[in-house]
């Protein structure tokens, strides 16, 4: 542990020692001149502003038609990673090392008025010995290459009323974004819950189509038609569909100001044979087979000085066909509630509680129910330009609980990172 502690004392000294004129600007302040936190709280969270900019296809509002397209301007192309320590604790055996925590390469801007694009870009990432196939599972930290977005957006089609997406995203049922997470460590867990025999996972980006907008009196929607599948071929002719409804109340879009009150719904399909036994995603169906599935939930985010407090709850229910244990559906349900803090000068230090939960079947003896807790700290460093660069301390622990043999068993982890999180 001693070891451990030179080490970490080692890169929060780096980073505070290190140069705060760096101009590490990412492509939208790069373009426009702006302080970073004129579209974030603190990156990676988007205020009321970053979100209609998005909303409006990454044109600022008001300016459709005035923009430079990305043809005008230097490649509106960022980067972002973090570096560090990350020490995690299962059972008896604690385990510690230097890693990368990801690479993303991004490139968003406008191609012509009210025509716009995001190509999100995450390239392989393991060890020089490892075997060229990458790790899809995240052990040892690797990363799998992938495209993880890639989509043209058609804004204003009905001024602030109707824009429409294309291609893969994350898409609108997604309350909160988990791609724009302080977190590092810890996911929303029950974004990245699965259930026996469905291939569907909440938290991936999709393949299809979505529409969204927004009127006056502050109600957002969001709808869309897509594959389900993730980034997995699908040869299923049945699309799910969703729909994602807000009301924002007060001033402000919720994220940072003003308060918002959401529901979503989503309705999807899983291939089944003839017999109705589940064939996976990429299976060949005429989509006559199905078994459905469904997502419902709520969630809210509310706002007091600089003190946010986002919570989400989400129930599901699998087809009996594709539950395993029974001849019942598989019902599984979970939330969490974060708490957020932000404060100094351009909310250079910001601080976040988070707690999830995931409850199952009792009859499911191998995916386990979680309760997990999760904090940080951030402090920002930067110029006024780029408060891009970020010291990143997170604790998390996860307790897993299962029945087996008509006995409970409870699992545990916990994990500790101190990383530079940075963003140019």
């Amino acid at each position: 542990m001693r070891k451990i502690g030179v080490a970490l004392s080692v890169i929060v000294g780096l980073a505070v020692i290190a140069p705060t004129d760096a101009q590490a600007i990412p492509a939208f302040a790069r373009k426009y001149g702006f302080n970073c936190n004129m579209c974030h709280t603190a990156f990676t969270e988007l205020d009321d502003f970053g979100q209609r900019v998005r909303d409006n296809g990454y044109q600022m509002p008001g300016q459709a038609g005035l923009e430079k397209t990305a043809f005008e301007t230097a490649p509106p192309i960022s980067f972002r990673t973090s570096a560090g320590m990350i020490v995690s604790h299962e059972s008896k055996n604690t385990a510690s090392g230097f890693t990368l925590n990801g690479l993303d390469l991004l490139a968003a801007g406008v191609l012509h008025k009210n025509i716009s694009f995001l190509l999100i870009y995450t390239p392989r990432i393991d060890e020089p010995a490892a075997d060229y196939s990458g790790n899809p599972d995240g052990t040892n930290f690797s990363q799998p290459g992938a495209l993880e977005s890639a989509n043209i957006v058609f804004s204003n089609l009905v001024p602030d009323v109707l824009n429409i997406r294309v291609g893969r995203f994350e898409p609108a049922y997604h309350p909160f974004s988990s791609k724009r997470s302080y977190y590092l460590v810890q996911p929303y867990e029950i974004y990245g819950a699965e259930t026996p025999n469905n291939g569907f996972i909440f938290d991936d980006n999709q393949l299809g189509a979505e529409a969204t907008g927004h009127l006056k009196n502050g109600f957002k929607y969001g709808l869309g038609v897509i594959n389900g599948s993730g980034a997995n071929p699908d040869n299923n002719n049945a699309k799910d569909i969703y729909v994602n409804l807000f009301q924002t109340v007060g001033r402000g879009d919720g994220q940072s100001a003003g308060h918002r009150l959401g529901a979503f719904a989503y309705y999807g399909w899983q291939p089944t044979d003839k017999i109705g036994t589940y064939i996976g995603s990429g299976g060949e169906t005429d989509g006559k087979g199905n078994a459905g599935f469904y997502r419902v939930g709520g969630d809210l985010s509310l706002n007091w000085r600089t003190f946010n407090l986002k919570a989400l709850y989400m129930y599901g229910a699998d087809d009996k066909k594709l539950n395993p244990y029974d001849s019942s559906e598989y019902v599984l349900q979970g939330g969490f509630a974060r708490l957020d803090w932000a404060g100094l000068m351009n909310n250079r230090l910001v601080v976040s509680g988070l707690f999830n939960w995931v409850r199952r079947p009792c009859e499911d003896s191998v995916l386990p129910s979680i309760d997990a807790g999760a904090g940080l700290v951030r402090y920002y460093l930067g110029d006024w330009m780029a408060v891009n660069v970020a010291i990143h301390f997170e604790y998390a622990y996860r307790e897993f609980s299962y029945e087996k043999a008509d006995r409970k068993y409870k699992q545990h982890d916990q994990t500790f990172a101190a990383l530079i999180d940075f963003d140019f």
